[in-house]
């Protein structure tokens, strides 16, 4: 974008060009000193897989007992937010004071009615196939307690539940329509149960999204239950559960946005493999009486499997996990007790923070690019 403003109609008044130039050096003077330090972050990534190659028979599942150690049990990548850089910040004062500059509604329907309100945004199509690049940078507002999306992209998209989509069920393998239709509904049992609960949030146990897992798939229980009761590194129940201490932080309202999709083929020992790729997004504010409001974002990808009794010993209508992944937007990093530590910009005593980001600055709301790789290193977001 130019210093100096567009051409305008005679309608509107001619600023002089040496009080533009004025006005764009001081803002942007004023923005630099102002801007807070990048807060800390994590990020973290491993593959965890639990069924063999192809082609190879799954040791444990016909004839029962041992089960390999699991390797490395999930993947995740955490990231804390990071602020926006200068000229973008400079571009919103602009257009703020001046939106005539740029042709058209570069905000689409977030921007505000006649009477100043904010205009009703129109919701996303359904997410159907992986999107070409992230979505378009919106209106930078400021989240408040009344409009904790304001400034998101996640605006648009659908409220919680809304947004888990089922695809139309087929007979896949040895499994009818209506069998498929029974694992699909697991599944969406596990996303909202997992992500969208409240009481999941406050950190209850998930007991919906375990009941849908297979009890015989060997570790797979096991390992949740310890996550759940006493986390740590190792195993960390963030890996497949979204959770907030509710001693210092609490979700605003009873909104999570949701994006994403479901997918299901034949897989590989003739069951039905069931993809899921999603992002969700929580705004959070702090307990202690605080209004500042951020949001966390987390995507996860995560592959289930409904696999053949008649040759496999497993419990029927039961989900395996084949893998799972994730990537978390804005919560501190290196901190394994359970629970996302959101940032905020004003700082806090009570809430563990974990080492400064030392990695790449990434787009939370990014969902044209795969989760996965064996980056351990700590991030940053470039928006909330």
């Amino acid at each position: 974008m130019s210093d100096k403003p567009a051409e305008e109609s005679p309608s509107h008044p001619e600023i002089p060009d040496d009080v533009w130039e004025q006005f764009a050096r001081d803002t942007e003077r004023d923005i630099r000193a102002s801007a807070p330090k990048e807060p800390s972050a994590r990020a973290r990534e491993v593959t965890g897989r639990l069924k063999p190659g192809k082609g190879e028979e799954p040791p444990g599942w016909r004839t029962g007992p041992a089960w390999q150690e699991m390797n490395g049990r999930a993947g995740r990548k955490r990231r804390a937010w990071a602020v926006l850089g200068v000229p973008l910040a400079v571009a919103a004062v602009v257009v703020a004071m001046k939106p005539s500059v740029i042709p058209g509604d570069p905000f689409g329907k977030g921007g505000k009615n006649g009477d100043g309100s904010p205009a009703a945004v129109a919701p996303l199509a359904p997410e159907t196939a992986a999107p070409t690049a992230a979505p378009s940078a919106v209106d930078p507002e400021t989240p408040t307690l009344d409009r904790p999306f304001a400034g998101s992209p996640a605006l648009s998209w659908a409220d919680g539940e809304a947004g888990i989509v089922l695809p139309q069920a087929k007979a896949v393998g040895v499994f009818s329509k209506d069998q498929v239709q029974l694992a699909l509904k697991q599944t969406e049992k596990l996303l909202v149960d997992a992500n969208l609960n409240l009481k999941t949030l406050a950190g209850a146990r998930p007991a919906t999204a375990l009941s849908v897992l297979d009890p015989q798939q060997p570790g797979m229980i096991e390992e949740l239950n310890t996550s759940l009761k006493t986390p740590a590194k190792t195993h960390d129940p963030l890996n497949l559960f979204s959770r907030f201490d509710p001693k210092h932080i609490r979700l605003v309202g009873d909104v999570v946005k949701t994006r994403g999709r479901i997918t299901f083929k034949e897989g590989e020992h003739s069951g039905v493999l069931i993809h899921t790729d999603y992002t969700f997004v929580y705004p959070v504010v702090r307990t202690n009486g605080s209004t500042e409001v951020t949001r966390t974002i987390v995507r996860r990808v995560i592959d289930l499997e409904l696999l053949d009794p008649a040759r496999y010993q497993v419990t029927s209508g039961r989900l395996h996990v084949d893998h799972y992944n994730s990537d978390f937007g804005n919560s501190a990093c290196e901190i394994y007790d359970g629970y996302f530590h959101p940032e905020f910009s004003s700082p806090s005593t009570s809430e563990p923070a974990g080492p400064a980001p030392s990695g790449p600055t990434t787009d939370p709301y990014d969902r044209s690019k795969d989760i996965g790789g064996e980056n351990e290193t700590c991030g940053t977001v470039s928006r909330t």
